[in-house]
């Protein structure tokens, strides 16, 4: 026993180097090893999602239609990602600059169906803040924040709406290149 403590007592240390800093430079390593999802060109964003249309099966006729107003944007350089369960997401891929910034891809108008309410995410809303005098009142109260849309009816007058502002937006990407 005494000669297991003495052997421990007698193992010098390494000069101010602990196991907690040879841990931690060794995950930086390897961390640098693995190349970075990021920086890869053909990755597609991952949205984590579950679909919550389930108990709800009021909401899913207002997602289809949506979707049906959604779908004849599918054309290059626009892609719908990931179009399953309650959600689908149009995506432009065209590289684009955009106040001094480069952006790699550009969302255009999603949709997802969330708990009570579907909701419509119309992003030309970010880029044309006067954009929303486009809208008029009906879909103006489904307006939640500054590009969501919470709708809660089918109303023929709403479908209408969103119709007509995807078909603004489309235009206005189209215009200024970036689509």
């Amino acid at each position: 026993m005494a000669a297991a403590a003495s052997k421990k007592s007698t193992t010098p240390k390494k000069a101010g180097v602990s196991k907690k800093l040879v841990k931690k430079a060794v995950k930086k390593v390897a961390r640098k090893a693995v190349p970075d999802k990021k920086t890869d060109e053909k990755r597609k964003p991952t949205i984590k999602y579950t679909d919550k249309s389930a108990g709800q099966p009021e909401l899913i006729p207002i997602f289809e239609n949506i979707k049906k107003l959604l779908l004849p944007y599918v054309k290059a350089p626009i892609e719908l990602v990931d179009g399953t369960g309650g959600m689908l997401c149009l995506v432009s891929r065209k590289p684009v600059v955009i106040a001094n910034r480069p952006r790699k891809e550009l969302w255009f108008a999603a949709i997802l169906v969330q708990k009570g309410y579907v909701g419509f995410y119309y992003m030309p809303v970010y880029t044309t803040p006067e954009m929303k005098e486009v809208f008029q009142q009906e879909l103006l109260k489904c307006l939640k924040g500054k590009s969501c849309f919470h709708i809660k009816k089918n109303d023929p007058q709403i479908m209408s709406q969103i119709k007509t502002s995807l078909k603004i937006g489309y235009q206005l990407y189209k215009d200024r290149g970036w689509i």
